[in-house]
């Protein structure tokens, strides 16, 4: 078994109490849950569905070397 990395964004959507989850390294490759757990799980399973998809037409699985790192910065504002 060969092991790949691949980077998710959990979101939470605008107009709905769920989570939007994506990888920018697999374009097109996206789920969702009602918590950021369910998200995390879901992009798990469809990722590997894509992959496995990959593989079955003799394409390369995408892996992107570069590391994204997002975190949450406060700035205050004078007003």
């Amino acid at each position: 078994m060969r092991f790949y990395s691949f980077q998710i964004v959990v979101e939470k959507e605008p107009e709905d109490e769920g989570y939007l989850a994506y990888s920018p390294t697999v374009p097109g490759c996206f789920s969702n849950g009602k918590t950021i757990e369910e998200a995390r799980r879901n992009i798990r399973e469809a990722i590997e569905q894509h992959t496995a998809s990959l593989l079955a037409h003799g394409e390369s699985i995408p892996q992107d070397d570069r590391l994204v790192h997002v975190e949450e910065l406060t700035v205050g504002i004078p007003e």
